[in-house]
C-alpha cells in the first residue's frame, strides 16, 4: 500500500499534531500550524474548532478551484478533526463533506491509486452510515470508470441489502438507483451474451445454453431497471437499455409504451432525447411519416422548454 494510503489509515498521534509529516512518497501533511488559531493552556495547545474547520474548508475549496491537489490533500488531513466538533449539526454533516471533498482530491491526485481510494471510501461508509448508500453508489461509479465491473457490482449488491435508519422517500430512490446501475452492469453482460448468441447457429449444441443465459440476464436487468424509469427524472441510459431488451424479445408494444411515457408524461422533466428515442423506435417499426414528424416537433418544443431559464435553474 502506498504511503498516502498509510496516512489515511493510520491514527493521528500527538506527535503528528505538533509536527509536519513528510511521507516517503513526498506527500506533506502539516496540521496548518500557521493557520490554526491556538492558545497555550498548561503547556498544551487548545484549537478553536470553529476557526480551524472554517479555515481548512476555505483553503480546500480554493485549492480545488486551482487544481492544487497536493495542497488540498494537506488541508484535508487537518479537516478530519471536524468529525469531533462539539456542534452536533456540524458533526453530522461532516462525513458527507469529507467524502465529497476527499473523493475529488483522490480522483485527481497524482500519487493516489485504486487502493487508496477504496480504503478512503470504505472508511467513510463506516463513519457516515447515514450516507452509506450515496457513498456506495459513487464508489461503484468510480470503480466502473476504472473498468472494475466485478468490484462495482459487488459494491452495489452490498449497498442494495444495507439496512439502517428510516425508510424515507429519498432512501427509496437511492435504492432504485443502485438497483438500476446494477441492472446496467447486467445489461452489459447481456449484450456480450447476445453478441455471442448471434455468432452461433441454432443447430449448434451450445446455442440453447447461451440463449437461456441471455434470457436470465435480461430478466435480472429488467427487474432492476423497470422500477427506476417509472420515477420522474432523466434516465436516458436506463431507458435505452430496457427498450433494447424489450425489442429483442419482440415486445414492441411494451417498448413503445415505455418510450411514449418517457417522452410525454408531464411528471417527467423536459427531455429532447426522449422524443429522439421514440422517433428512432417508430422509424425502426416503419411508422407513418406524419407520426414521426409529430414526435420530432414535440421534441423541438421540449428542447426550447429545457433551455428556458426557470426559478430552479437560476437558483
Amino acid at each position: 500500500m502506498s504511503d498516502f494510503s498509510e496516512e489515511l489509515k493510520g491514527p493521528v498521534t500527538d506527535d503528528e499534531v505538533e509536527t509536519s509529516v513528510l511521507t516517503g512518497a513526498g506527500m506533506h501533511f502539516p496540521w496548518l500550524q500557521t493557520y490554526i488559531e491556538t492558545v497555550a493552556i498548561g503547556g498544551k495547545r487548545k484549537k478553536d474548532f470553529a476557526q480551524t474547520t472554517s479555515a481548512c474548508l476555505s483553503f480546500i475549496q480554493e485549492a480545488l478551484l486551482k487544481h492544487q491537489w497536493q495542497q488540498a490533500a494537506e488541508y484535508m488531513y487537518s479537516y478530519f478533526q471536524t468529525l469531533e466538533d462539539s456542534d452536533s449539526y456540524k458533526r453530522q454533516a461532516a462525513p458527507e463533506i469529507i467524502w465529497k471533498l476527499g473523493s475529488e482530491i483522490l480522483f485527481y491526485h497524482p500519487k493516489s491509486n485504486m487502493e487508496t481510494f477504496n480504503t478512503f471510501a470504505d472508511r467513510m461508509k463506516n463513519i457516515g452510515v447515514m450516507n452509506y448508500l450515496k457513498i456506495s453508489l459513487q464508489h461503484a461509479l468510480y470503480l466502473l470508470h476504472h473498468g472494475m465491473l466485478k468490484d462495482a457490482k459487488r459494491n452495489l449488491s452490498e449497498a442494495e441489502t444495507w439496512r439502517h435508519g428510516e425508510n424515507t422517500s429519498s432512501r427509496g430512490i437511492l435504492i432504485n438507483l443502485i438497483q438500476a446501475y446494477k441492472g446496467l452492469l447486467q445489461y452489459y453482460t447481456w449484450s456480450k451474451k447476445k453478441m455471442e448468441l448471434s455468432r452461433l447457429d441454432k443447430d449448434d449444441y451450445a446455442y440453447n445454453a447461451v440463449a437461456q443465459d441471455v434470457f436470465n440476464h435480461s430478466w435480472k436487468t429488467s427487474a432492476n431497471i423497470s422500477a427506476l424509469i417509472k420515477i420522474p427524472g432523466v434516465w436516458d441510459p436506463f431507458v435505452k437499455s430496457y427498450v433494447e431488451m424489450l425489442e429483442f424479445y419482440g415486445d414492441r408494444d411494451g417498448a413503445q409504451e415505455v418510450l411514449t411515457n418517457y417522452a410525454y408524461d408531464e411528471k417527467f422533466p423536459s427531455n429532447p432525447n426522449a422524443h429522439i428515442y421514440l422517433y428512432n423506435f417508430l422509424k425502426r417499426q416503419k411508422a407513418p411519416r406524419s407520426k414521426m414528424i409529430s414526435v420530432l416537433k414535440m421534441g423541438s418544443s421540449s428542447c426550447r422548454k429545457a433551455r428556458a431559464p426557470t426559478d430552479s435553474t437560476l437558483w
